[in-house]
């Protein structure tokens, strides 16, 4: 009976403790409820108000109680997996009196029971995401940085050129991206340019304040930018070439240090060249004789171009200081003697062993690449000496050699050159005597043009030589006739002429809509336009008018601004001025 009796009492202990142990079958059940939570969580849905404070997972209470050192599960799990009979319930039933509860009844409980690496997984998973959210955002709102300098290039080079300006004050990589010689080369060899006006020559309050106008064509804008190294200097000539714009020569007061004053005044032999696309200047060598208003051309040649050889010629320009007397004659042939030693010099340089002239030839190949492959000649005749004497010599700027060298002096007879244009391969200079004289660049002589008929003019008003699409161009101011009045002189226009090239023949194409007010009137051309500014005072005040003509109708003239920018400069501006257009 005893014996019984304890193998009963055995039998409900143990029935009792496998009550109390956890099967792996529920264990199994709580974690896949865990990792559905997870789940749910990460594709956005509603979470439970009963939030995991560690890991944000939603747990029922399992409600767990201490007894013996073990630990209880009287939680039904089979309804949230969808197996009703995963039920287990404890022996001792359902009161749980006397019990004290481990997670208790508050939402926010920690599963102690799963404190064996199961929650520093989650948090650590947590904060994985968290981090990756993190770097996501900061990249997002940092992706300019990334993208790659190609893609900006050719994102910035199709920039106008005040925008372009403006993206330049971004960082600093912008700005050291839009000025590298690769990054003008695009833009040059784009279609993303449009022309502007560069006036330089403004007079305020009798001093040459040395700013310059800039327009804007295709936004009809102005812009104001200051040259300080203009200041003081006036009469200077200005040409386009390239990018850049050439100030060559001028003059500048000597007792009154930025005034237009001629009473003492000194003429200056340096040449400047300013970027508009970089705000920035540079010197050029000086020419060989001191010029104000010089006549320019520019010629763009290839690098094969043979080096432009100098032609001496007898005559040197006339003047008090510097120059060569006409009773001096060479009678030991001093001149002949050096020309000579100059030629044996060549030759035997010619003659070098290979490494030098591969040295030489490197010099160059270095000259040439600075310049982006871009070879040029300017050539600078006329003007005004340092007496203030009109001059007949020339001579020309390689771009290459870097040097002046002079050229064979305008045809005798020839006049003072007061306009000239490069057209094709001649410089075509015309002179106040009306006549017209061309310079082969390639050759390296002047050819005299007898061109018919002589378009008539009124002497006040020289004529403009301005150069569109391989098109010879001339605008002088004549006398209109009156209505069926023969001589009777009404009233003054300025035409525009054509030379044909083949015949020698002028041809009036185009009358200009307004009255030649501005004797000084300044005409350029740039592609298939030709620009007219007209500067005069009136009433107290500088007008200006800007004009634009397309040679595809050149029946049409149209005004570009009417802002009259000139409002604030003095009279002498209209003298002073010069202009020049840029393919920006």
């Amino acid at each position: 009976m005893f014996s019984e009796r304890l193998g009963a009492e055995e039998s409900r202990c143990q029935e009792d403790f496998h009550g109390l142990s956890v099967s792996k079958r529920l264990v199994r059940s709580v974690s896949q409820k865990l990792r559905k939570k997870n789940n749910n969580r990460s594709l956005g849905e509603e979470e439970d108000e009963d939030d995991d404070d560690v890991n944000g997972v939603s747990l029922k209470c399992l409600t767990l109680y201490g007894r013996g050192g073990g630990c209880k599960v009287g939680a039904d799990t089979g309804d949230e997996v969808g197996d009703s009979s995963n039920r287990r319930r404890s022996s001792s039933g359902e009161e749980g009196k006397g019990y004290k509860p481990v997670c208790g009844p508050q939402d926010t409980a920690v599963v102690d029971c799963f404190s064996y690496g199961v929650r520093d997984r989650f948090w650590r998973r947590h904060q994985r995401k968290n981090s990756e959210i993190d770097e996501l955002m900061t990249t997002n709102n940092k992706m300019h940085i990334f993208l790659p300098d190609d893609i900006l290039e050719m994102c910035l080079v199709r920039l106008p050129l005040t925008s372009l300006m403006n993206a330049r004050l971004v960082c600093k990589k912008w700005r050291s991206l839009t000025t590298t010689p690769r990054f003008l080369q695009m833009r040059r060899e784009g279609l993303y340019q449009n022309p502007w006006l560069f006036l330089f020559g403004a007079v305020k309050d009798g001093f040459c304040s040395g700013e310059i106008h800039a327009l804007d064509v295709s936004q009809n804008q102005w812009h104001r930018i200051d040259a300080g190294f203009l200041r003081g200097r006036f009469l200077f000539s200005v040409a386009s070439v390239q990018d850049d714009i050439f100030i060559v020569g001028g003059c500048s007061s000597l007792t009154n240090f930025g005034k237009v004053d001629r009473s003492s005044f000194k003429t200056h032999r340096g040449v400047l060249s300013f970027s508009p696309l970089t705000k920035s200047w540079r010197k050029i060598p000086s020419m060989k004789y001191a010029r104000s208003i010089p006549i320019l051309g520019v010629f763009e040649v290839s690098l094969d171009f043979p080096s432009y050889q100098s032609r001496q010629d007898k005559r040197f320009p006339r003047s008090r200081i510097g120059g060569v007397s006409d009773v001096y004659e060479d009678p030991h042939k001093l001149s002949m003697r050096r020309h000579c030693r100059s030629t044996i010099n060549e030759t035997e340089a010619s003659t070098l062993p290979s490494r030098k002239a591969h040295k030489f030839l490197k010099q160059i190949s270095d000259l040439s690449s600075s310049k982006n492959s871009r070879r040029f000649l300017l050539v600078a005749v006329g003007g005004l000496g340092s007496w203030d004497e009109p001059l007949d010599s020339g001579e020309i700027y390689d771009s290459v050699s870097n040097k002046w060298t002079d050229i064979p002096r305008l045809p005798f007879d020839f006049g003072i050159a007061c306009s000239g244009v490069v057209c094709g391969k001649m410089f075509y200079v015309y002179s106040e005597t009306d006549k017209l004289a061309a310079y082969d660049i390639e050759r390296g002589f002047w050819i005299a043009i007898q061109a018919t008929p002589i378009p008539p003019r009124v002497h006040e008003y020289y004529p403009k030589l301005v150069s569109s699409n391989g098109r010879l161009f001339m605008l002088s101011v004549s006398w209109c006739e009156g209505d069926g009045q023969i001589g009777r002189r009404n009233k003054a226009v300025r035409k525009l002429w054509e030379l044909d090239l083949l015949y020698l023949t002028w041809t009036e194409v185009s009358v200009h809509p307004d009255a030649p007010m501005d004797w000084n009137a300044v005409f350029v051309a740039d592609k298939n336009l030709i620009f007219g500014v007209e500067m005069f005072k009136i009433f107290g005040q500088v007008l200006d008018f800007f004009t634009v003509c397309d040679v595809t109708d050149m029946s049409n003239w149209n005004h570009i601004s009417r802002n009259h920018v000139t409002h604030e400069l003095d009279g002498s501006s209209c003298v002073t001025k010069s202009v020049a257009v840029l393919h920006l």
